[in-house]
């Protein structure tokens, strides 16, 4: 009998082979569900197709409008909206035996009154006799009403189709190495109020692109009817938010990033949608299981919001619909997976992960697992070259491996243990405790085949209750110190600890890396969005641009930094290089030294005291040169090193530095 051959993932991870098995009958469980949606539908491209066929449509064979929804245990539903005068009984629609209704409106009856931007919803006679008007859940925009706040389904029908013109964009460069700027259009202004994609695409693209960043990561991009959730909360997951402008206004955004080279990221909320039966999908057809899991399993407590039935074919193919919807109507070059450890496990990742066997114990949700692989094999048929990231904290092995190796097939993970890191030696250590082993095993501690983006901080690091980096480095000084007219100990301290943990991060710790639009110029204080807690403020939820474009305040300093540590990345293709080798690790000096993209990395995070002819011992013999560093005077340092000088190996292929405290040297080997 021939034996099997082992999946790469096994071959190469020699530690999994205990779990061979269940490693093993995933892959078949996923094999197996292709072959059955192959059947069924052809190919996953036409099962990802049901945004097609659900919701409003031109049928040009029949001249007119078809509406269907899918409400399996609904006992009727009624067709209502500006075209009818929003009588709850004149349009009834006919179901199948499949649970799909559907409704068709002759073009020549309705073509004055079912128009454009007109407004429509459906009443619902549920399951358990509730009578509810609710809106579409294949719908494409939502907009909510001024007086009374309710949110209706909104027909678009574009007077012509938007006009693109990246046909040439690329997108080699970020899939390769990711320089991602997380970004929200409703704060990205500095005005006090809710910024528009049009605001966005004209006034933030320009700084992101002059940043140096390749891609930026969108975040609540779909329809979600409270604002302070941060998108998160999500009830229409085919409408772009409305009150950041309209499908277009996205649109225009995306074409003109691409037309940077830029390209863009939604943060894709499949973990879980808002609870809301008037806005979202909750008890749509009167069950509380047609989307989601019944009772508590398909509750969230710490978020309060419905998780997903990931086993049921329609859900399946709602989700992976919603996929195919965005990269091809609105040209996204893919996805940031919010929540994919709570999608994994049944637990939601609530337990410590002390042990590999709780990666394939009964924790593990199967059914999640084989959605997250349908994912993204749909994201990469539809473009082999999009990107797929996992925001997910377990380490659950195989996650960033194809799916032939026996992975899950995400292109990446977010690196999410580095800013908890960072977060926690700040509130906790005192300068002269942070440990540098420590330091070195966190930045480094990823599977070697598998891809992370690095990153200090993102937005989870900045929500109120909690502080920037910036912040918790220089707290109440950033009001009042921050100018370049004078000095002063906690601000210069801030600066320069600023800049060693975001070079480190970002060249240390992935192969990707991420920023959160503003805190690469220090942004200070937190983000919270208008609520009642705040007297719905918005001081908090916006970015102010004014600091750094202030040559009189040291956030200049930190931009320039940040500018010039993303263009040696890119210069050196950074993050497509290796992984770092140590140099050099001494933990009463504080110093580290490694060599990655054929740099000479040497940080010290001394607080007081400098060195004088520090050896380094470095992979090559020949003359170096400190090509950056960042004591210099435009990045807010204090000019103590002298770049023009030439470091010659002695005999033991070592280099002797002059290295002063809280300062990073980046070294290059002359030809």
């Amino acid at each position: 009998m021939k034996e099997l051959k082992k999946l790469p993932l096994i071959v190469d991870e020699p530690w999994l082979e205990p779990y061979e098995s269940k490693i093993e009958k995933r892959f078949q469980n996923y094999q197996n569900a292709i072959r059955a949606i192959n059947d069924f539908s052809g190919s996953i491209l036409e099962f990802a197709g049901m945004h097609e066929y659900f919701g409003v449509h031109f049928d040009k064979l029949r001249n007119g409008w078809v509406y269907r929804e899918w409400a399996p245990a609904a006992k009727a539903l009624f067709l209502m909206g500006d075209f009818n005068w929003w009588d709850r009984n004149s349009h009834p629609m006919r179901s199948s035996p499949r649970g799909d209704w559907e409704i068709f409106l002759p073009y020549e009856e309705y073509k004055h009154t079912f128009v454009h931007q007109s407004k429509i919803k459906v009443r619902v006679i549920g399951a358990n006799d509730s009578d509810l008007d609710r809106i579409p859940a294949y719908i494409r925009r939502v907009v909510q009403d001024e007086t009374n706040h309710d949110f209706a389904g909104q027909l678009w029908f574009e007077p012509q189709p938007f006009s693109w013109t990246d046909q040439d964009f690329s997108l080699d460069e970020p899939a390769k190495m990711p320089l991602i700027y997380e970004a929200h259009v409703g704060m990205a202004l500095e005005a006090a109020k809710v910024g528009t994609f049009i605001e966005f695409e004209e006034l933030i693209l320009p700084r992101i692109k002059a940043g140096g960043y390749n891609a930026i990561q969108l975040m609540a991009v779909m329809e979600h009817p409270y604002y302070g959730s941060f998108g998160y909360h999500v009830s229409n997951f085919f409408a772009p938010s409305s009150r950041f402008g309209t499908p277009e206004d996205l649109k225009s955004l995306i074409n003109t990033a691409h037309g940077m080279g830029i390209a863009v990221i939604m943060d894709i909320v499949h973990s879980h949608a808002v609870k809301n039966v008037n806005e979202g999908l909750n008890e749509f057809d009167g069950s509380d299981h047609q989307y989601f899991h019944p009772g508590p399993k398909g509750y969230h407590e710490g978020w309060d919001s419905k998780l997903f039935d990931y086993g049921k074919w329609e859900v399946q193919q709602f989700l992976l619909s919603n996929i195919r919807y965005w990269m091809e109507e609105f040209h996204f070059d893919g996805y940031r997976f919010d929540g994919a450890t709570s999608i994994i496990y049944k637990h939601h990742g609530l337990v410590s992960f002390d042990s590999s066997d709780k990666y394939f114990d009964e924790g593990v949700d199967e059914d999640a697992l084989l959605y997250l692989q349908l994912a993204n094999t749909v994201i990469h048929a539809l473009n082999p070259k999009a990107l797929s990231i996992a925001e997910e904290v377990s380490g659950m092995p195989g996650l960033c491996r194809t799916i032939a190796d026996g992975g899950i097939g995400f292109d990446f993970r977010l690196a999410m243990g580095i800013p908890d890191y960072w977060i926690k030696t700040l509130k906790h250590k005192l300068d002269e405790q942070w440990d540098m082993f420590e330091l070195w095993h966190e930045l480094t501690n990823r599977p070697k085949l598998e891809k992370s983006i690095a990153y200090a901080e993102s937005h989870d690091q900045a929500l109120v209750g909690d502080k920037s980096i910036a912040f918790w480095l220089m707290d109440k000084e950033m009001y009042f110190s921050m100018t370049v007219l004078e000095q002063n100990l906690v601000v210069d301290r801030g600066i320069a600890l600023h800049k060693l943990i975001r070079m480190i991060t970002l060249t240390l710790g992935g192969e990707g890396y991420l920023n959160f639009i503003g805190n690469e110029f220090g942004h200070p204080e937190w983000v919270d969005f208008p609520r009642l807690g705040n007297d719905w403020s918005y001081q908090y939820a916006r970015r102010q641009w004014s600091l750094v474009d202030d040559p009189l305040l040291r956030y200049q300093q930190l931009d320039k930094w940040d500018k010039v540590m993303i263009q040696l990345a890119k210069d050196h293709q950074m993050l497509s290089a290796p992984p770092a080798i140590q140099l050099h690790l001494d933990p009463d000096k504080k110093i580290i030294a490694y060599e990655r993209g054929n740099l000479i990395f040497v940080f010290s995070f001394h607080p007081t005291e400098s060195f004088f002819g520090f050896p380094i011992k470095v992979p090559q013999a020949g003359t170096y040169q400190i090509i950056l560093d960042s004591d210099e005077t435009q990045y807010g340092g204090f000019a103590r090193l002298e770049k023009t000088m030439k470091y010659k190996t002695d005999k033991e292929q070592q280099v002797s530095l002059y290295v002063p405290n809280r300062t990073v040297m980046v070294m290059g080997r002359g030809k």
